[in-house]
Order: C-alpha cells, then sequence, then structure tokens
C-alpha cells in the first residue's frame, strides 16, 4: 500500500519493506522472491522469525546497514556485511537521512514457564520507531502493551502484533493503539507461527483509528 509516497508492504509475519527514498526493511523472514536490496535493515531481537541470516541475506548487499541488538551479533557473523550498528532502548541513530529510535519491548504476561515471560524486560529486545520522509513509522517488535507506549509521540504508522500467545492480543493491540495514537495501524505476527487472519480482523473492528490489513 502507499502511504503518502511511501510504500509500505508486508511480506510475511513481522516482516515488512519501507520504500521512500531510502529502502528499509524490518525483520527479514520467509523471503520467497526477488526483492530491492536494503539500504538499512532493522532487527528487533535475535529469535529465529525476526533475526534470520538466509533471509537478511537475500535483501542485502556490501553497503547494507544493519541496526539491531547485542543478541544478533553472532548470528550476522556470517555475513558479509561490514556496517552493524548495536542499540539498546532508548539509544537513538541518525544516518542516510533516516532516524532510528529503538524503543523498548517485552512481554509482561506471556510466559515460557511460570514467571519466565517469552521476551523478558531485562533482555533488553526492541522496537522501533523509523522517521523517513517526514513520516514516523512505529515497529513494535515481539510486545505485550507496556507503559512505554505512552511515550510515542507523533507516530503515522504503528505496525502492531495481535495474535497473543507470545506477543499482545488483537484487543491489547486496541488498548496499545489508544495509547499511542496513530494515524493508521497495520497488524502483524499472524497468520505465520501463530494467530490468524482473524485476530486482524478484529484489530481492525474494533481500533480506535484506521487500519489497514496488507
Amino acid at each position: 500500500m502507499d502511504y503518502e509516497g511511501i510504500a509500505i508492504e508486508r511480506l510475511y509475519h513481522d516482516c515488512f519493506k519501507i520504500k521512500g527514498s531510502k529502502t528499509v526493511y524490518f525483520d527479514p523472514y520467509q523471503i520467497n522472491k526477488d526483492e530491492h536490496k536494503a539500504d538499512v535493515i532493522l532487527i528487533t531481537h535475535e529469535h529465529f522469525d525476526h533475526c534470520s541470516p538466509e533471509d537478511i541475506e537475500k535483501v542485502s548487499n556490501a553497503n547494507t546497514i544493519i541496526i539491531t541488538v547485542a543478541d544478533c551479533q553472532s548470528k550476522l557473523s556470517c555475513l558479509n556485511i561490514r556496517n552493524v550498528t548495536l542499540v539498546e532502548p532508548g539509544d537513538k541513530v541518525e544516518l542516510l537521512g533516516l532516524v532510528v529510535e529503538a524503543v523498548p519491548a517485552y512481554n509482561t504476561d506471556k510466559w515460557r514457564s511460570p514467571g519466565v515471560p517469552f521476551h523478558p524486560k531485562e533482555n533488553a529486545m526492541i522496537g522501533f520507531v523509523l522517521s523517513i520522509d517526514g513520516k514516523r513509522i512505529y515497529h513494535a517488535g515481539d510486545t505485550d502493551l507496556i507503559a512505554e507506549m505512552n511515550n510515542l509521540k507523533n507516530i503515522d504508522i504503528a505496525l502492531l502484533p495481535v495474535s497473543g500467545t507470545y506477543v499482545m492480543t488483537a484487543l491489547e493491540a486496541v488498548e496499545a493503539c489508544k495509547l499511542i495514537h496513530p494515524k493508521l495501524a497495520i497488524p502483524m505476527h499472524y497468520g505465520a507461527i501463530v494467530g490468524t487472519e482473524s485476530d486482524a480482523r478484529t484489530f481492525k473492528e474494533r481500533a480506535p483509528c484506521r487500519v489497514e490489513i496488507i
């Protein structure tokens, strides 16, 4: 879809391609066709469905810049990518006319085992706010509804997980929209490992903002 001159494509799961003055991918995964090479790749955390070296390789070249967390570094060492920038929640990177902010992403009530969340806050996993061509795009990463969403300002597009199990449910994503106030929300994290299009439709029906399922 086109949003005011920026092309937004959901390729699979949490993987999006953003094409404006630069081409940016979030969490490349299950890339199954020829794609534009990335200027920048943003990786939220080390889990296989977010940090997939074989998929990153398909959309990168020697000039691609990767921005990610330290836990992804060893997985990326097999790739011929010279420029990897490591960030933590709260960091901001300016490059190629883009601004990339790393924001917290973690579970509050999704448990791997009693007391052990799938995405612990102390592991410093992240989402991103990408500023490109005058627009601010929030990719939430794998997260629950968290207090830090109150700090997100002037978000044009919010890419939000809706499947539950490991991340927010559709109704929790609705509540996230009430905190973030995006102009447009797009559901993700369904139709692959967990979640169905029904989750995306529920989110669209209940959200207090424009929602596009892509």
